[in-house]
């Protein structure tokens, strides 16, 4: 997993509430075990026409939006299913970050386990942002984990906070199969003692 540890890159504005995972990658698309591939089908029924064309009035679509990494959208984000579908086309679009005032619980969790930062930020200051990202889709915005802030230019800078745990792998660049694989000395150690004490298991 490629670490996280600072962003500056644009952000697009997303402001809709309640956008399940069947939104993000509907349910026909669910049919690939691959982590990649599926960006250009997140928000399919959103980003396209019914004829299979972009849909130009759709904020993704646009291109100031084009090379955006992090999204601001509303409340509630990554409900219904629990597809791990969800966060793998959110990165696979380009996604690193997504900023919200309250994410789905198991989405929010499959973010982190996938590269994914997801920031919980009183809805006061989402508005801050999505007024910039809309008024100023140039601008870059800085995301430093390690210091756990979202600054926007010279405008504002904003706190944010993270479980420790969560941000150390993050850092770190740490899934769930690289911290397995942190033990692999004592994972050994103890396959091979129990090989010595229960040898006809």
């Amino acid at each position: 997993m490629k670490p996280f540890t600072k962003l500056t890159a644009i952000a697009a504005p997303l402001p809709m509430v309640n956008i399940d995972t069947d939104i993000i990658i509907p349910k026909q698309f669910l049919k690939t075990i691959k982590r990649t591939g599926l960006g250009v089908s997140a928000f399919y029924n959103l980003r396209y026409s019914d004829d299979g064309t972009p849909n130009p009035d759709f904020v993704l679509n646009k291109p100031e939006y084009k090379d955006a990494e992090i999204l601001i959208t509303g409340e509630n984000f990554g409900c219904g299913s629990s597809r791990e579908h969800a966060p793998w086309a959110i990165l696979d679009m380009g996604f690193r970050c997504v900023i919200a005032p309250s994410f789905a619980n198991i989405f929010y969790n499959n973010s982190f386990k996938n590269g994914i930062l997801p920031i919980t930020l009183p809805q006061e200051q989402i508005d801050e942002l999505m007024k910039e990202a809309q008024n100023n889709p140039d601008a870059l915005t800085e995301i430093d984990l390690e210091k756990q802030t979202i600054t926007r230019g010279n405008k504002f800078s904003f706190d944010f906070d993270i479980d420790h745990f969560r941000k150390s792998c993050l850092l770190g660049g740490l899934d769930d199969i690289d911290l397995t694989l942190e033990k692999d000395a004592h994972i050994k150690t103890y396959e091979d003692k129990l090989k010595d004490d229960k040898p006809w298991l």
